[in-house]
């Protein structure tokens, strides 16, 4: 940033003024670990009862590569619960 305030006149008075702004709508690109790159929509809605906050809303457009990454995760939770549920529990479990 040094850089950029002594180089730039432009962004030196822009950082001045903190002319910062929320986006409302838009679309982020997020990274999961095991589902690799992730495009979804997002909506941001302040919160009246509590101002400065925001709620923002994710989703993926149903039927679209984003939409089928994000039930992966919803996929495997299912799978470990039935394992889990239909697994024989040890004494040592039970205590």
């Amino acid at each position: 940033m040094g850089e950029l305030v002594t180089r730039s006149e432009e962004f030196r008075t822009v950082w001045a003024k903190h002319n910062v702004r929320l986006h409302h709508t838009g679309r982020k690109v997020f990274r999961h670990p095991g589902i690799g790159e992730v495009a979804l929509d997002f909506d941001a809605m302040g919160l009246p009862a509590q101002p400065g906050l925001t709620l923002t809303a994710c989703s993926a457009e149903p039927h679209t590569p984003a939409h089928d990454a994000l039930r992966l995760p919803a996929a495997w939770t299912a799978t470990e619960d039935t394992l889990a549920a239909t697994t024989p529990r040890t004494e040592e479990q039970h205590s």
